[in-house]
């Protein structure tokens, strides 16, 4: 069962650890030292529900309901698109710390509720764990899709949290005009690219 455990955990570390949606935002609360924890330890449970949901029968709906699917995938290639534009605009701001400022004022609601935007609106995160670590862990036996579930669980939590915490201890150094520019261009290069590649997979080039 353990090597079942270590299955889930580097499969799902696999599909978090490049950066995300959910990964940039987690890192700029991290950065700004606001709710960060809180932050990671929400997108932590949103995991945790999908991931489940994904291993124990959320894979099987989309392979019944192809244009579900297609829906979700084109989804996912528009709000790419859309999370990598606004990085790109902050990043091309005159001053981007002006517009960090600007997001600061924001409370702690309407932080949670762009949190719950960006992992529940993001039509990727349904391919990445309905798609990929559903149809793996599906397939498994019932107690061996317990174990890769929890493996799965555990890798997306630490990494949640620990990227917060490593965001707020180096915010010192993150948090300049300069260093938020080229986060912020990184992030949207990296958006599009995916979104990119998304709609390749799709157009099946």
């Amino acid at each position: 069962m353990f090597s079942i455990f270590l299955q889930g955990m580097m499969l799902s570390a696999a599909m978090i650890l490049p950066i995300g949606p959910q990964n940039a935002f987690v890192m700029n609360q991290g950065i700004r030292r606001q709710y960060h924890l809180m932050i990671a330890g929400l997108c932590a449970f949103s995991d945790i529900v999908l991931i489940c949901g994904g291993i124990f029968g959320g894979s099987a709906l989309l392979d019944n309901y192809p244009t579900l699917l297609f829906i979700v995938s084109w989804g996912g290639v528009a709000f790419l698109l859309w999370f990598g534009w606004g990085a790109f605009r902050t990043a091309m701001a005159a001053n981007p710390l002006q517009v960090e400022a600007k997001v600061m004022e924001k409370s702690r609601w309407r932080i949670v509720a762009s949190m719950m935007a960006v992992t529940w609106l993001n039509p990727h995160v349904y391919l990445d764990t309905f798609v990929v670590l559903g149809s793996l862990g599906g397939r498994l036996a019932s107690d061996e899709r317990s174990w890769f579930a929890l493996g799965a669980v555990l890798s997306s939590t630490l990494w949640f949290f620990g990227l917060a915490v490593l965001a707020a201890l180096l915010s010192p150094w993150l948090n300049k005009g300069k260093t938020q520019r080229a986060i912020n261009l990184v992030v949207g290069v990296v958006m599009w690219a995916i979104a990119l590649q998304l709609a390749l997979q799709n157009l099946h080039f």
